[in-house]
């Protein structure tokens, strides 16, 4: 609620009493109060001793023009498109089916596609994620050996510019649908990389650019169910030379009984999209399906892991 009435913005420049803060949010003083009180006991705002709120570093992440800034993936976290939903996880329990679709009427990618503002938040804040998340791939992947680097639904591109500006030889293709190309390539020029960057619009279900020497899935496989997933693993697998490998960006899910967040991410994806996040094993099996395999996979400091795959030459008719 914060974020989305962007009370950090608010509060960037000097500390201000609730009922100003009202005033600028059209919302009730008492109201806002009690909201900024709960906030402070979390170390989002502090709370001053002549009443007024000012920002703490917490704070600071969820204003609009920070770098790094968390602000629109707060909007989304407490936006329509995830309290219904949840509100309705029994639904998706007793049925195995998605929430989602129970509360709209349609698939969440078919919501998306039809709600410009929705399409939008979620866009943003799929951005915020990889901004947060591109520091940790880079320090601990080294792209120095790729020439071509496929970022496949990679979103607006946050992480292929990343690699690309880090790595001088390196040359990057966005695969994404053609809403979001449009905008990576105004982003790609912006950032200077328009002419080692290329964004291609197709449908990865179909086919997917061909003969890179390095593919990445970040945070999409846990979108799909196995059928789905595997497929896409198939149709990469098939863009591949025996040579490339391909590098599922990704939450692993841990073994039984061990505190995890990514089983209650699991648990979301479940019941908006029919996905899932996996344990180590499932991916290895889905891997096996495609004729790929797991050669490694590298912890993060971010919940995301790299899982390096790379072709399973000896499923390939001929091999020995």
């Amino acid at each position: 609620m914060a974020a989305d009435l962007r009370i950090s913005d608010y509060l960037h420049e000097a500390p201000q009493r609730p009922s100003d803060l009202a005033q600028h949010t059209q919302c009730d003083a008492r109201a806002m109060h009690r909201l900024l009180r709960a906030l402070a006991g979390i170390g989002v705002f502090n709370e001053r001793d002549d009443g007024s709120f000012e920002l703490t570093p917490t704070g600071e992440l969820l204003r609009s023009d920070v770098p790094g800034s968390l602000q629109s993936i707060a909007r989304l976290i407490g936006s329509e498109l995830q309290w219904p939903t949840l509100g309705n996880l029994s639904h998706t329990v007793r049925t195995g089916e998605p929430a989602f679709e129970h509360v709209f009427g349609m698939s969440m990618w078919e919501y998306l596609a039809t709600n410009a503002d929705a399409r939008a938040l979620f866009q943003s804040s799929m951005s915020a994620f990889s901004t947060a998340e591109v520091r940790a791939i880079l320090d601990n992947y080294d792209f120095s050996d790729a020439i071509t680097v496929v970022d496949v639904a990679g979103g607006q591109g946050t992480l292929l510019a990343a690699i690309v500006d880090k790595y001088p030889h390196v040359e990057g293709i966005l695969f994404e649908q053609p809403e979001v190309t449009r905008e990576a390539r105004d982003q790609f020029v912006a950032n200077g990389l328009g002419h080692r960057c290329r964004a291609i619009a197709g449908d990865m279900f179909s086919t997917i650019p061909t003969g890179a020497d390095c593919y990445i899935m970040k945070s999409v496989l846990h979108d799909w169910d196995d059928e789905r997933a595997t497929r896409l693993l198939r149709i990469c697998r098939d863009a591949m030379v025996d040579r490339a490998r391909l590098l599922i960006i990704t939450r692993v899910v841990r073994p039984a009984n061990e505190p995890d967040l990514s089983k209650f991410q699991d648990l979301n994806m479940l019941i908006n999209l029919n996905g899932a996040e996996r344990t180590a094993d499932e991916f290895r099996e889905l891997l096996g399906h495609a004729d790929l395999q797991l050669h490694e996979i590298i912890a993060t400091p971010s919940p995301l892991s790299i899982l390096v795959c790379t072709p399973d030459t000896s499923s390939r008719p001929g091999a020995l």
